[in-house]
């Protein structure tokens, strides 16, 4: 049997949790999703432009994990973009901090571990004048 999946740290939460192509409804597109983590990793790359050991050690995932995660990421955010699909956000095995496991679906007990619950989930507004 496969050992579960751990989580991976998110620091940041996107506002907008759907893309689609400008002038169609979205009740008539596909949709292409994006995992939390997935974007996650897409911003610190790329947005941030933080070398791939660095976001790796953010996210608290190996080297080899982070680019499997950015590899697939990038591939659906180009299918999507080539093929005219709106991209939704959600879903994922991803722990935001502050005590809260996404996996779980749930807060985090007294007493249960969890590797990020002391680390806080960061806003749009931490974010602002960095770019």
């Amino acid at each position: 049997m496969a050992r579960e999946p751990r989580c991976r740290r998110v620091e940041y939460m996107p506002r907008v949790e759907c893309f689609k192509p400008a002038g169609i409804p979205l009740s008539r597109l596909e949709e292409v999703q994006i995992k939390v983590e997935e974007l996650e990793a897409i911003r610190l790359k790329d947005h941030l432009r933080l070398e791939q050991e660095d976001c790796a050690r953010r996210m608290q995932v190996s080297r080899p994990t982070f680019q499997r995660i950015l590899v697939e990421a990038r591939a659906k955010i180009a299918f999507a973009l080539s093929s005219g699909k709106a991209i939704r956000i959600e879903g994922g095995n991803y722990c935001m901090g502050a005590g809260y496991c996404r996996r779980r679906q749930r807060e985090i007990r007294e007493g249960e571990h969890c590797d990020f619950k002391s680390s806080a989930i960061r806003s749009e507004a931490d974010d602002l004048g960095n770019d």
